[in-house]
């Protein structure tokens, strides 16, 4: 096995990521070749994994803490798609040969911050040394009582369909840390590119509409708004409508659209925001309204659920005031 050029890999294990383990007696000191786990009673177990690979999920120049925080928020996002209480992370990491160690250690720095506020611990894992490019996988596992793990098939006709936070400032970020939007005042150009590097998976709520059994379907906006919620719309047989004026959107995203009113497409179909998009019956609104205000994060109705139509040719649409729709593309990240 190729080691980190750092270092040998058990001594860069034990420095940097070994401590990231600690209090968790499953993960055996990361000194066997796997780790040993029990689900609690009346349980399921719920497991997911991501690649994210420099220069297609990440930009290069980004400090190695946003790199983590990318790469955690990425994960237990997923977890949080499916309400999910987060438990555990196992990190498969592919370092650049004649990596400094510094940014080896920054990493891993980066990594414990991110991993700080849902409690979960590394139980283990994988590092070699590649020629590039850099890309991390997480298999991240959490648990959800039995029965009410939040699906993706379960929306109905005439559902409300919600979305947390705000929408775009992913997408809008990656274009001002790539150059492409420029002009914005150092607040809002700060607001965006920390949304794009160092999103906050909205697991804390997610579980909450779990344990309440809120929720019809849901899933977190990785791919982007239209995107994603076009995958609950295929996997529950029914079609969606946006109201654009709904969706709610930051101070900076206003800014940018008030200078390039074309990125209008990319708060729709950009990706990065790891907000989560849900349907609900509208009896479950006053309660979803009062978790929103409980856990302090905005929430807003953003459009319903409408039957197939046959001669509908995309799965969401989004509209205008005037109730025309939005041409936005094909929209959605695609990973292959």
């Amino acid at each position: 096995m190729p080691n980190p050029s750092t270092g040998r890999e058990f001594d860069i294990i034990s420095k940097y990521f070994k401590p990231l383990s600690q209090g968790a007696d499953e993960a055996l000191g990361l000194l066997d070749d796997a780790a040993v786990l029990k689900v609690p009673g009346g349980h399921q177990l719920v497991v997911t994994t991501d690649v994210v690979v420099e220069g297609v999920h990440f930009l290069s120049s980004l400090s190695p803490e946003d790199v983590a925080y990318k790469v955690v928020g990425a994960n237990l996002s997923d977890l949080a798609a499916m309400g999910a209480t987060p438990h555990a992370v196992f990190l498969a990491a592919q370092f650049s040969i004649g990596l400094p160690e510094d940014w080896i250690a920054a990493f891993a720095a980066g990594l414990q911050s991110a991993l700080a506020p849902s409690g979960v611990k590394l139980l283990g894992g994988d590092t070699v040394s590649t020629p590039g490019p850099m890309a991390f996988t997480i298999t991240a596992l959490g648990h959800v009582r039995d029965g009410r793990a939040l699906m993706r098939s379960g929306a109905r006709q005439g559902d409300l369909v919600l979305a947390t936070g705000t929408i775009g400032d992913g997408a809008l970020g990656l274009a001002v840390l790539q150059g492409d939007i420029q002009g914005l005042s150092t607040q809002h150009h700060d607001h965006l590119a920390g949304r794009y590097a160092r999103p906050e998976p909205r697991w804390g709520f997610a579980m909450e509409l779990s344990k309440r059994g809120l929720v019809s379907a849901a899933v977190d906006i990785s791919d982007g708004l239209v995107a994603d919620l076009g995958h609950i719309c295929q996997a529950s047989g029914v079609t969606a409508t946006i109201e654009a004026e709904q969706v709610l959107l930051s101070d900076a995203a206003q800014a940018v659209l008030e200078k390039y009113p074309e990125r209008i497409q990319d708060v729709f179909t950009g990706g990065d925001d790891y907000e989560l998009v849900f349907t609900a019956p509208e009896t479950a609104l006053a309660d979803l309204e009062e978790l929103s205000e409980i856990l302090s994060l905005p929430l807003s109705v953003i459009g319903r659920i409408e039957p197939l139509d046959g001669a509908c040719e995309e799965s969401v649409q989004v509209l205008d005031t005037n109730g025309h729709p939005i041409l936005l593309g094909s929209g959605g990240y695609r990973h292959l």
